[in-house]
């Protein structure tokens, strides 16, 4: 007889003497032999077979022949060979097989709800205060710059006036003088009492020192030189350094003042000082800006040589004959457009619908994929490409790519602490984000959250302005804007226009297309370029000559019309010129040619004869403006051509993401580390702000596991994989679908902070970093009620490392999935990747070419990893079962290390290929 193991039942058999069986294990004694008696059982094998010898469930087995009912407060699992203990808060009741523990479960849940609610609010209100605290510094320190501006003009005034008497008081008493020598004594007396009243003026804002004092009673009784104390005690007024200071210290601080600490080498580091010092440098801006308007010829010599304000390096770009050419349709965007931008200039560029103005701005911004260029353009008139100077160069698209989940101040510091340089200190960086806040007009909203289209925040016209401030606080010294008055209202242009021309005045090199603006818009451009159809330059030059130029022309802008939306409804095509030109919008290009001297294209010709040929034509350089691609007619040609340009545009994008231009921009931008942190700090404050969102994704998982424990009926024979195959899919799909919106949503910002220098690495690894606090919490969620539901064998933490390794894993994937796709096929494709991989991992292994593709299924070994911790509790009776099973599964009991190291590695494989993707495979 075989021996049985433990965990099983085999009594002695008894010989029914009738049928010659011993009962229960139906096995007859062998015939003529009478010696021979019933013994144990003669059969152990899996418990589908043998199920008889098993310790049936509810009772143990301490030996093989006996059998015990489990008593109350004890729970007995099928083949046990001992009673366990519940736990305090389970119910047990006798004969049972299992406990139940869904009050654990509800008391994990209740408590890890507790946690996420404490972490949220806690965390909000933490941003809340801190937010009001900073804001009430700022509050108190403009509060402080403002009575220190006006202390400051109430000296200034004072101090004027007191000069302008004392001026007038010389030139009486030196009239008086020469008339009668006898009124000395009284001119004497008036001298004194003028200047103890100066003396006494000057006590407001500091102590009277005894010096002055003596020197102007000294001077006083110098005959002939009685209206020189009155004025040495002007010139020590104007001369001395410290009465601003302490006026400063009086009014602000009545202690130490910000700029004799910031003087000293001492630079501030509390909200408090650091707000006082940027406001205080931004009333002076203002009182500068009151001065420069009433300027002498010695004041501007002074003010172009102050080296306290920081210089900005300028960039002038020149273009010649600069062509652009669509590859896939050989169609000319631009051509032949020459002329230069200047620094400090506000270039507008203007004309109808197609007319190449954002192709202009995209070819010298260096963003022109997709096209061949032909020409030259020169930066500061040598041969570089612009992305040399990308860390000075600023690009405000069309579209307003802000921020919706931060406030406008998050927005506008973020750009600040990535693009700005390292050298500049903090309270620097703060002055140039509250210069450009006070410039735009966003005082009012600077703690409010800029809105997306689900949750309305501030309006379109301050959002329009936010996205132009983006640029602003880097501190450019090129700064190209794509038609950013376009929606704003005439307030609100002009509004930004001034906050332009403030710019232009540091030195920035200004170009933008507008459309239509309106007259006072209008007179704020330095420069204008008209282009017609085509792509034809037809005007390029000051914006005040160029009603001068059309009245030569012989075109007269009529009275009470904008001459912008004269310029436009002309290059239409919608007006015909008025006065007596008799020209046509076509001719108004080659008019523009003639007028410079450049060469006549060819196909142009025909519309110049009228006109003075006796310019040259530069036909070597010409290009069919039609096509000059005739050979590819037929159908197949066609698609050839069309697939060989997308191909060759791919590769066009590869390769300018990948190209690293030299840095000629002479700025150290924060590096890697610091660029982290700063994304780090921002991905935080957008997950604490999308909580609700966080919440629906754990209350679903909460429910998956509280339905696939109820519904899945744990079986003994296959250790539970059925529920752990439901396990798998339910996890993988839901927490793939909650990833995607991790970059899907903010794939515009990515490419507009990426084409501007920002680290793509940091990006990334922020993203990925916050949401492994999702990948520790979502298995927790699960296994709150899906483990005590079903109540495995194997323990909480043996299921809770696989389900963060396999959330880890589909993380990953999900990251790629969402870079890849557009937003709908990417959902698509994670629903449907969990569910086909894991029917392909589960189907028997017959072939070879099976098994080698379920070894590439993650789902393969996530279920494997669960089963085979599973398994790895059933002893003793069990043993032929486990092995049967898992052999027939293709699950070895060694490989649990194995499957979680895959996982983790499959997780990184999808994170280095979701970020591959990220860097090449960009919109141009």
């Amino acid at each position: 007889m075989i021996p049985c193991p433990l965990g099983s039942y085999c009594p002695l058999a008894k010989l029914n003497k009738t049928t010659g069986v011993c009962e229960p294990y139906l096995y007859q004694l062998p015939p003529m032999q009478p010696n021979h008696t019933c013994g144990g059982a003669n059969v152990w094998a899996d418990v589908s077979s043998s199920s008889d010898i098993f310790c049936s469930a509810g009772s143990y087995c301490p030996t093989t022949t006996k059998i015990i009912s489990c008593s109350s407060g004890h729970y007995c699992r099928m083949g046990s060979t001992s009673e366990k203990r519940c736990f305090k808060l389970s119910s047990c009741n006798s004969n049972t097989a299992t406990q139940n523990m869904r009050a654990y479960g509800i008391m994990l849940i209740a408590a890890l709800s507790t946690l996420l609610l404490i972490i949220y609010n806690c965390s909000d209100q933490v941003l809340t205060t801190r937010e009001r605290r900073v804001a009430k510094s700022r509050e108190a320190a403009a509060r402080s710059a403002r009575k220190t501006a006006n202390a400051r003009q109430r000296w200034q005034f004072a101090k004027d006036a007191t000069k302008k008497g004392a001026m007038g008081l010389q030139a009486q008493l030196s009239r008086t003088f020469k008339k009668d020598a006898a009124n000395l004594e009284k001119v004497k007396i008036l001298a004194q009492a003028n200047s103890e009243a100066d003396v006494e003026l000057l006590s407001h804002s500091r102590p009277t020192t005894s010096s002055m004092v003596a020197s102007s009673s000294v001077a006083t009784n110098k005959k002939g030189k009685e209206p020189s104390g009155l004025m040495q005690i002007i010139q020590e007024i104007e001369n001395d350094p410290d009465i601003e200071d302490n006026i400063n210290t009086e009014v602000e601080t009545r202690g130490r003042s910000i700029s004799a600490n910031v003087s000293k080498g001492k630079q501030p580091h509390t909200h408090s000082q650091i707000f006082k010092y940027a406001y205080s440098q931004l009333e002076k801006e203002k009182a500068q800006q009151q001065e420069n308007k009433k300027l002498t010829f010695s004041g501007v010599i002074k003010m172009a040589t102050n080296t306290e304000r920081r210089k900005r390096p300028l960039i002038e770009i020149s273009f010649k004959d600069l062509t652009l050419t669509l590859k896939a349709q050989n169609k000319h965007i631009l051509r032949y457009v020459t002329g230069k931008i200047k620094p400090g200039r506000i270039t507008a560029v203007m004309g109808p619908s197609g007319a190449g103005k954002t192709t202009f701005l995209s070819a010298l911004a260096g963003k022109a994929l997709g096209c061949s260029v032909t020409g030259s353009i020169l930066i500061n008139g040598r041969n570089e490409s612009i992305h040399s100077f990308k860390k000075i160069t600023g690009f405000v698209p069309q579209d307003d790519v802000v921020h919706g989940n931060l406030t406008v101040e998050e927005n506008l510091w973020f750009s600040a602490q990535c693009r700005l340089s390292v050298d500049l200190s903090k309270p620097e960086k703060v002055l140039v984000v509250e210069r450009v806040i006070e410039f735009l007009g966003l005082q009012s909203v600077r703690n409010s959250l800029v809105g997306t289209v689900e949750k309305r925040g501030i309006s379109g016209g301050q959002r329009k302005r936010v996205n132009v401030g983006l640029e602003m606080v880097m501190e450019p010294s090129l700064l190209i804007l794509d038609e950013p008055t376009s929606g704003l209202d005439s307030a609100s242009s002009q509004l930004l226009l001034r906050a332009l021309r403030r710019e232009a005045l540091e030195g920035v090199n200004i170009c933008m297309v507008v459309h239509q603006p309106s007259y006072a818009l209008y007179k704020m451009f330095d420069d204008l370029i008209l282009l017609g159809k085509g792509g034809l330059t037809v005007y390029h030059g000051s914006a005040k000559k160029v009603e001068e130029y059309f009245l030569g022309l012989g075109m007269n802008i009529p009275e009470r019309i904008n001459p912008p939306d004269y310029f436009i409804d002309i290059l239409e095509g919608l007006t015909t010129p008025g006065g007596s030109s008799g020209l046509s919008y076509k001719d108004l290009p080659v008019r523009w040619m003639l007028h410079n001297g450049y060469p006549i294209p060819l196909d142009m010709r025909q519309n110049a004869v009228q006109y003075d040929m006796s310019h040259s034509v530069n036909s070597a350089s010409e290009i069919d403006p039609h096509g000059s691609s005739h050979a590819d007619k037929t159908f197949a040609g066609e698609l050839w051509r069309d697939m060989r340009n997308n191909v060759e545009l791919s590769g066009e994008k590869i390769r300018h993401n990948f190209f690293k231009s030299k840095d000629l921009s002479d700025r150290k931008t924060p590096g890697l580390f610091k660029q982290y942190k700063y994304f780090l700090i921002r991905v935080g404050k957008q997950r604490l702000r999308e909580a609700r969102m966080q919440a629906i994704d754990y209350l679903i998982l909460l429910l998956a596991g509280a339905c696939l424990g109820s519904l899945t009926k744990g079986s003994e024979q296959t250790f539970g994989a059925a529920g752990y195959t439901y396990t798998v899919i339910a996890v993988s799909l839901l927490c793939k679908i909650a990833a995607l919106r991790s970059f899907s949503l903010e794939k515009l910002h990515y490419w507009r902070e990426s084409d501007s220098g920002m680290s793509s690495l940091a990006y990334f690894l922020s993203k990925d970093t916050i949401d492994h606090f999702n990948t520790v919490i979502k298995p927790v969620v699960y296994l709150s009620m899906f483990y005590f539901f079903t109540n495995p064998r194997s323990t909480f933490a043996d299921n809770y490392i696989v389900l963060l390794c396999l959330v880890y894993c589909v993380t990953g994937i999900a990251y790629a999935l969402s870079i890849f796709f557009e937003p709908g096929a990417a959902q698509l494709w994670s629903v449907l990747l969990p569910v086909v991989l894991t029917l392909v991992a589960t189907q028997p292994n017959d072939s070879k070419i099976l098994k080698d593709l379920a070894n590439l299924c993650y789902s393969k070994w996530a279920l494997q990893a669960l089963v085979v911790a599973n398994a790895e509790r059933y002893q003793g009776v069990w043993l032929i079962t486990r092995c049967g099973s898992l052999l027939k599964s293709g699950y070895n009991l060694h490989d649990w290390s194995l499957c979680i190291s895959i996982l983790i590695f499959m997780g990184v494989i999808g994170r280095a290929i979701a970020f591959f993707c990220m860097v090449t495979f960009r919109k141009k």
